[in-house]
């Protein structure tokens, strides 16, 4: 837990829950608890205020609304859908209530800590409520919503701040996915976003025809400008392109901000550039580990949980390689092994940390990347699945890239950049030339701990396990 999340757990009479899956909002871990001070609180007006949903979060972008102003909330209901450097996140509330204020429309960034929203205990205190959103709102700006909404503010405090729940919720990634679950049914209601419903006025969108994307279902702004988008192309006039189109969803010439997960890794990427660095490249002949491969695939092996146990297994013999520093003092040998590996997802890039891969069977380790591989991609990792690495890895092998360099992640030692294998025409030691398959693999390290002596030594016992893999099995 971040210290900027400390102090606000130490501030607050709420605390964030365990996060738990969307359809059990009530859902916690065991051994946390929430705080009972609130009952001693008399505010009637709280603040929804952006959690902390990760270690290196500083700021959180309001993906949609699930709740408009007015209506009525029930203790771990969720309100909103906040996008941190690393996940979604449903934020529920701590208290019964009304959606008096909403502070930050979708598509806005607040700071941590900052209010979003403020919560009024009767229906009767949502006028007083609205009055001091509007007051805060003029005193300050913190968050920057696209227009046509202007921009909102963090406010500056009378409300008692109220800590909320989060949740990992899947990001919908595909019209088939969104059609499951329409936001109107048979002329029921339809479940849209404030703004959205303000945007499809402005459009002449009739929402009884936009299936959602939202959580559930929910229509949110992007829906409404596709279906606005699909309306003008039926009425355009065809034209034949004067040239090749540009890749979809790519308009050239467009300057397009960051996202949140994009701010992250440039954050850690200029955080990088302060660790004196240096690299060593190593060939390693896969034949033995490409046999083995082959042979137990079937029984749901990836490559990926091959090289992360056979990485784990030479870091035991040469723990100073799977060290740390990170106040430039010190150094710490890690207890545990926790190999990282690079995945790539829509809008950047995370590690998946696989825990303990010396001790885990390449079975069990396999099954545990795919399970971390699917929770990346619909941005439900949890912080102890992507922030607990102590070596990483970055395989860019099967693009069919032979070799590159990698940048240190902040906080660990070294991390490690595999090649593809690829038949190679080598000479043996007694002259003769045979055919070989080959990969190289350059480790990136941290030269204030690991000096070359010590990546050259455990390099050699990284490739003698991978050229005779039979302890990978065991």
């Amino acid at each position: 837990m971040s210290a900027q999340m400390a102090h606000l757990l130490g501030t607050s009479s709420f605390v964030p829950s365990a996060p738990a899956l969307r359809r059990s909002p009530g859902l916690h871990v065991p051994g946390r608890h929430r705080s009972r001070g609130a009952t001693r609180i008399q505010a009637k007006i709280r603040e929804i205020f952006m959690p902390a949903l990760s270690s290196t979060m500083t700021e959180g972008k309001i993906v949609s609304w699930m709740k408009s102003e007015g209506d009525k909330l029930s203790k771990g209901e969720s309100v909103v859908v906040v996008e941190s450097d690393k996940a979604d996140m449903d934020v529920e509330t701590f208290y019964d209530g009304y959606l008096a204020a909403i502070m930050v429309e979708e598509g806005g960034v607040a700071p941590v800590g900052s209010a979003i929203a403020l919560l009024a205990e009767s229906e009767a205190e949502i006028d007083e409520a609205k009055s001091k959103a509007s007051a805060n709102c003029s005193s300050s700006s913190s968050s920057s919503p696209p227009p046509p909404p202007p921009p909102s503010a963090s406010p500056v405090a009378e409300p008692e701040k109220t800590a909320v729940n989060v949740a990992p919720v899947a990001t919908p990634v595909a019209a088939a996915v969104a059609s499951t679950h329409p936001a109107s049914e048979g002329g029921k209601r339809v479940v849209a976003s404030p703004y959205a419903k303000k945007l499809a006025k402005e459009l002449k969108v009739d929402l009884g025809r936009v299936v959602g994307s939202g959580p559930m279902g929910r229509i949110v702004a992007k829906d409404v400008e596709a279906a606005a988008s699909t309306a003008a192309a039926d009425v355009a006039p065809i034209r034949i392109p004067a040239a090749a189109p540009a890749p979809s969803g790519i308009e050239l010439g467009a300057v397009v901000p960051f996202t949140t997960m994009q701010a992250a890794v440039s954050r850690n990427m200029l955080e990088s550039l302060a660790v004196p660095t240096f690299r060593v490249g190593y060939t390693i002949t896969t034949d033995a580990l490409d046999a083995l491969y082959k042979k137990i695939k079937s029984k749901g092996v990836t490559m990926t949980a091959l090289l992360a146990k056979a990485t784990a297994l030479a870091l035991v013999k040469h723990p100073v390689v799977n060290s740390s520093c990170r106040d430039g003092k010190s150094f710490t040998y890690n207890s545990s092994i926790n190999i990282a590996v690079a995945v790539a997802i829509d809008g950047g890039l995370i590690t998946p940390v696989l825990q303990d891969a010396d001790k885990v069977d390449i079975y069990s380790l396999s099954r545990k990347w795919k399970e971390l591989v699917d929770k990346a991609r619909a941005k439900q990792l949890q912080p102890h699945e992507y922030n607990t690495g102590t070596f990483t890895l970055s395989n860019l092998g099967m693009f069919g890239v032979d070799r590159f360099d990698a940048i240190l992640p902040p906080g660990t030692g070294a991390i490690m950049a595999v090649g593809a294998s690829q038949p190679t025409v080598v000479a043996s030691k007694d002259g003769r030339i045979g055919m070989k398959n080959q990969m190289q693999v350059n480790v990136t390290a941290d030269h204030r701990v690991i000096y070359g002596a010590d990546l050259a030594s455990f390099l050699q016992t990284l490739a003698k396990i991978i050229e005779d893999p039979k302890d990978l099995t065991f």
